[in-house]
């Protein structure tokens, strides 16, 4: 894990993957890379914008849960 890079709101949010930008999202401290994923193109996935601390979407509105994050690179730690 890439521990060295720690991203705040403000951090993050700059990585909503539009303009050009890769697509990262927070889960649970962790800051993970969703540019990859087809169901993220444009930094968008089912009314969620990249960018953004979602743990309480993936644990309470997600059909998958967090088994998805398994396959994601991490990028780095969440603190806000």
């Amino acid at each position: 894990m890439s521990a060295e890079k720690v991203f705040n709101q403000a951090e993050l949010a700059k990585f909503n993957g539009q303009d050009g930008q890769p697509a990262y999202v927070a889960i649970a401290g962790i800051v993970y890379d969703v540019t990859g994923v087809d169901a993220w193109a444009g930094g968008k996935h089912h009314g969620n914008l990249a960018g953004q601390e979602l743990t309480s979407v993936i644990d309470g509105k997600s059909p998958h849960g967090r088994k998805v994050l398994k396959n994601l690179p991490v990028v780095g730690q969440y603190q806000d």
